[in-house]
């Protein structure tokens, strides 16, 4: 038998430089054996919940920090007892970096949820695209509520049967369990194949496991909630910060009546090949600016302060801004230009679906060109959107509402949408923000000038 030894998982950097990552929860506990790629926790970095796997075959020795716990690059986390045979061979499971330990190889390999390989010239390696027609997109998770509810001593509720496995529940559900101090593994799930609800939390909490859950009671004297800035929203603020202080934003509005557009977005509805698919006016917008950024191509670039160089890029990944439980995030579809309305259909409602589930990863966060953000969905019509970081414009999609509108010199009912183009002035001239502006708003009031735009 190989002799033993203890082996340091060190916290690797999970993508771009983070330097820090929030420990939501240990898949494993002290004693337990684990075999190599084993999901042993899910972590939180500034960009996207991440499964972390094991560098190492063997028995967990010490877990190190505790869920909630906002931990450093470098630094341990877990500690493994391992023999010879179970330590990570170079390129298969080493975490990055060095983040096994100074004595073990630096990893070749892409480990699952440490974001993309890079191809030469420094552009993330491509994912393969399947695209299969898309279920009912699911009910949308609500944010966890920072403020503990108060109630009466907690009555005795058996715990139900374990069974070695995790609790099933979202991550807005297992933070609002911890805000409560509640332990999920005593919790019963009512929700479809035992998942823990928000109100299985909030039941539990109160000390019930019957009826409706009971209202927050605020306690006396407690007028504010305190919510630590860290995670998504900590990058968040600071990348907006950033970009609003060093691109200098220029912002247009276009008011086009969309009348035409959404007569063929139900003619479309209808059609059996897009059977399946969800159709909505981001769907046509979203092809609108694809093929407008065609004839303005300087709208699709970035600006390299280090370079001193206007970077232009030949190829169109997509952001959609996405408010999520954690906070907005701006995934990307890559390759967007090269898409089918069929194929766009389909990677915008997994794009969606994704970011809503939380399971967004670092590499759909990373190399957006251009970005998208939807705020009719919130009844806006217009707004002053902020950059990405990195790209050179944004644009936003008001409501479509049924509006007074001149056409064919009566006044009529038609429907009508806002658009707000944000962009940097260092790199699109207002003429051609302007334009590219127009291309859009005429391929949604009319779709039949895409034939004389491409």
């Amino acid at each position: 038998m190989s002799p033993a030894m203890i082996k340091e998982f060190r916290l690797p950097d999970l993508g771009e430089g983070l330097t820090e990552s929030e420990i939501l929860s240990w898949r494993v506990s002290v004693g337990d054996t684990v075999e190599l790629n084993q999901v042993i926790a899910e972590v939180e970095t500034a960009k996207a919940v991440v499964e972390l796997p094991s560098p190492f075959a063997g028995t967990v020795a010490a877990l190190h920090e505790q869920p909630g716990s906002v931990v450093e690059v470098g630094k341990p986390i877990v500690s493994f007892e391992v023999d010879d045979a179970g330590a990570a061979p170079s390129g298969e499971g080493a975490a990055p970096g060095g983040a096994a330990g100074a004595d073990e190889p630096k990893r070749e390999a892409t480990l699952v949820g440490y974001g993309a390989a890079v191809e030469k010239g420094g552009r993330p390696a491509r994912k393969a695209r399947t695209f299969a027609t898309p279920a009912a997109a699911p009910q949308e998770a609500h944010p966890a509520e920072a403020a503990a509810a108060q109630a009466a001593p907690a009555a005795v509720v058996p715990a139900p049967e374990t069974t070695g496995e995790r609790p099933r529940s979202t991550p807005p559900v297992r933070k609002l369990a911890r805000d409560l101090g509640v332990d999920l593994t005593r919790v019963p799930g009512t929700g479809e194949r035992g998942l823990i609800t928000r109100e299985d939390v909030q039941r539990f909490a109160a000390g019930s496991t019957e009826g409706a859950a009971p209202a927050a009671v605020r306690p006396a004297g407690e007028r504010e909630i305190r919510t630590p800035i860290k995670g998504v929203r900590k990058y968040t603020a600071a990348a907006m910060v950033q970009s609003a202080f060093t691109a200098p934003h220029v912002t247009e509005f276009l008011t086009v009546d969309v009348t035409a557009a959404m007569e063929l977005l139900e003619r479309l509805k209808s059609n059996r090949a897009f059977a399946g698919y969800k159709l909505t006016p981001l769907t046509l917008a979203a092809k609108a600016v694809l093929i407008a950024l065609k004839r303005n191509p300087t709208l699709n670039s970035r600006w390299d302060d280090a370079a001193q160089e206007i970077v232009q890029f030949n190829y169109v990944n997509l952001g959609i801004a996405a408010a999520t439980p954690r906070g907005l995030t701006v995934p990307n579809i890559k390759d967007a230009d090269t898409m089918s309305l069929l194929e766009l259909s389909a990677a915008l409602s997994e794009l969606t679906d994704t970011a809503r589930a939380g399971k967004t990863t670092p590499e759909d966060l990373s190399g957006g060109t251009i970005s998208i953000t939807n705020i009719g969905v919130f009844g806006i019509d217009a707004g002053t959107p902020i950059l990405n970081p990195g790209e050179a414009a944004i644009i936003a999609l008001g409501a479509v509402r049924k509006a007074p509108w001149v056409h064919n010199d009566e006044l009529a009912v038609r429907q009508v949408m806002s658009l707000s183009l944000s962009f940097d002035h260092r790199l699109v001239d207002g003429e051609q923000g302007s334009r590219f502006l127009a291309d859009v708003g005429a391929i949604l009031s009319d779709p039949g000038m895409v034939l004389t735009m491409v």
